[in-house]
């Protein structure tokens, strides 16, 4: 259902990007980055300049993202992972070895070759002037390489050798081991909201890819005893989510993200994706709550959004896994329906599995 749903749409935007040469991080310096050319780099998105101490410390106004802040790192990861996860798509759909080489050629460029490789960490991401070099939250930056790494899994000999693919799985082992033990990594997985469910989906996909059981069953339990029962309220709500000056786009994106995540660690133990608590918490509470303001957001009872909420819904993806997994057909049908490739890039950033087929 979802290869017929997504064909067109895949084949024709890999037209556009099999020309396309791969870029990284590594195109773009910042000035105001403390780290080298091969290390990853964002400011914080919001966070301005205090307007009483203007060469001072940045303050935070939630919500606002800062227009003058370094982002040509993050916008070329966004590209990577609209692109080389839609040419595996389409190597799958339609067998042709050039999207698979094309797709193989990012994951060469981003992980191996030395010249254009990021380091496998993000000591310097969403840094704040005058506060700190980089903080936990921006662990979230990477988030874009969770369909990236599922992508790679489908990859043959087709897109790299041998000796390429274990460099590609080398660098996620030890970006993972750096998400496990660096003090930025433990914090984000400690955080009471999307963070924490950010941080465990990309610990679980990194893991899928490498053949890490031993993390992934580490994840699942969390998920049963921690993750789900700190984030969930009894309605289906995030709570923390809909304290947020955009609330409805957190609490789509948490959603999305925690589905996701259940939908990563299929394969052993329970099944997440139906898994609910005692008290009736989990994915399929969390997909009844959103499901009727996804149909119709003028029903949202809560705050608007400070920004972007006219550009919302989009395809959710959790509306799609919650739908196969609760036997719910109008959540399928809705997610038909949604722009599966939204332009706004605040909403892109927040939009991290775009080819389902992948997951699926």
């Amino acid at each position: 259902m979802v290869a017929r749903t997504d064909r067109g749409r895949i084949l024709q935007a890999t037209k556009e990007y099999l020309p396309m040469e791969p870029v990284t991080i590594t195109a773009f310096r910042s000035p105001k980055s403390p780290g080298g050319p091969h290390d990853f780099f964002s400011q914080a998105d919001y966070f301005w300049p205090d307007p009483k101490n203007p060469d001072g410390p940045y303050v935070n106004r939630d919500g606002q993202s800062n227009p003058d802040n370094f982002n040509e790192h993050r916008k070329v990861m966004v590209d990577l992972s609209i692109r080389m996860p839609a040419l595996t798509a389409a190597w799958l759909l339609a067998k042709d070895r050039r999207y698979a080489k094309r797709a193989g050629d990012y994951l060469r460029a981003w992980f191996v070759t030395p010249a254009t490789r990021m380091n496998p960490n993000l000591e310097y991401a969403q840094g704040v002037h005058g506060v700190s070099t980089g903080r936990s939250y921006g662990i979230i930056d990477t988030l874009h390489l969770v369909d990236v790494a599922r992508a790679a899994s489908f990859l043959g000999p087709e897109a790299l050798s041998a000796e390429e693919a274990q460099a590609v799985n080398e660098w996620f082992r030890e970006y993972l081991d750096w998400l496990k033990t660096s003090p930025n990594g433990q914090k984000e997985r400690a955080a009471l909201n999307n963070h924490a469910t950010c941080w465990a989906l990309q610990a679980s996909e990194f893991a899928r890819l490498i053949g890490d059981e031993g993390t992934r069953n580490d994840i699942r339990k969390w998920f049963e005893d921690a993750l789900l029962p700190n984030q969930l309220g009894i309605d289906g709500s995030f709570p923390q989510e809909l304290v947020r000056t955009k609330p409805y786009s957190y609490s789509i994106f948490n959603f999305d993200v925690m589905a996701g995540l259940a939908q990563s660690l299929k394969g052993a133990g329970t099944d997440l994706t139906t898994f609910a608590l005692a008290d009736g918490r989990g994915l399929c509470k969390a997909a009844a709550f959103l499901y009727p303001y996804l149909r119709d957001k003028a029903a949202w009872p809560y705050k608007k959004d400070v920004e972007h909420f006219d550009s919302l819904p989009v395809r959710s993806p959790g509306l799609l896994f919650a739908g196969i997994a609760c036997h719910r057909e109008e959540y399928v049908a809705l997610w038909k329906t949604l722009n599966p490739d939204p332009t706004d890039r605040e909403i892109i950033r927040n939009y991290p599995i775009r080819q389902p087929l992948l997951w699926v």
